[in-house]
């Protein structure tokens, strides 16, 4: 309970630590539940901080879907948490209400994923996202596809465990016609217990839809839960 707490903790302040940097800070708590061994229920909510305050939050239920397993789990370095890393392909459809604290519209979207995992010699793990974003904003909708490239391993020093990664990703937006958005994602997620991760991570994003283009540097923080 107490790293639990810890964690938590750590996700929840760490915009304060993060603003001499001027950059923003995504803090977030994701819980997934395992209904069987094909299907669970994930729910994340989490929010954008700069200059020490909300800007925007962002909640929302989603159901995964796996097919087969890995033959050999553990020979592709186990991935115990999150048991969706042992399948071939995840399926996900969700919702999300992303709600402005600055007077900007709310959106509303639904969200559709396919994820292959290609795991390689070595214990390294390959993941391939596609990703639909279908968005409502002030009324109007409009569309955004996003593929995702992701390369990790698990491996132990001494008695911790953690998983580092790296991900690029593209964004096509439908409002702009074009690959609006590049964003580069580096990290770690390291078990607390059988059942608690935390997750840290440094992104970069270079967004060209808009005039003039726009770099964000993110700390972010995200809390996994799994039951």
């Amino acid at each position: 309970m107490r790293r639990i707490v810890l964690a938590a903790l750590v996700v929840l302040s760490s915009a304060n630590s993060a603003r001499a940097q001027s950059v923003q800070v995504w803090p977030e708590i994701s819980a997934f539940t395992r209904l069987n061994d094909r299907m669970r229920f994930y729910f994340l909510a989490t929010t954008v901080k700069e200059s020490q305050e909300s800007t925007e939050g962002e909640f929302g239920p989603n159901f995964d879907f796996y097919l087969r397993p890995f033959r050999n789990p553990k020979r592709f370095g186990g991935f115990r948490l999150d048991e969706s890393k042992n399948r071939f392909l995840l399926l996900r459809v969700g919702y999300r209400y992303l709600h402005s604290f600055t007077g900007d519209p709310d959106e509303h979207r639904a969200v559709l994923e396919a994820t292959a995992r290609y795991p390689l010699v070595g214990g390294v793990l390959v993941s391939d996202r596609g990703r639909v974003d279908l968005r409502f904003i002030d009324g109007e909708y409009s569309w955004r596809f996003r593929s995702r490239l992701s390369v990790e391993k698990e491996f132990s020093i001494g008695r911790v465990r953690m998983n580092p990664y790296v991900r690029g990703e593209l964004y096509y937006d439908s409002r702009f016609d074009a690959w609006s958005r590049t964003e580069w994602v580096g990290g770690a997620a390291i078990p607390l217990n059988r059942r608690v991760e935390l997750e840290e991570y440094f992104s970069y994003q270079l967004d060209t839809g808009g005039d003039p283009n726009r770099k964000v540097y993110t700390i972010g923080s995200v809390l996994n839960l799994y039951f």
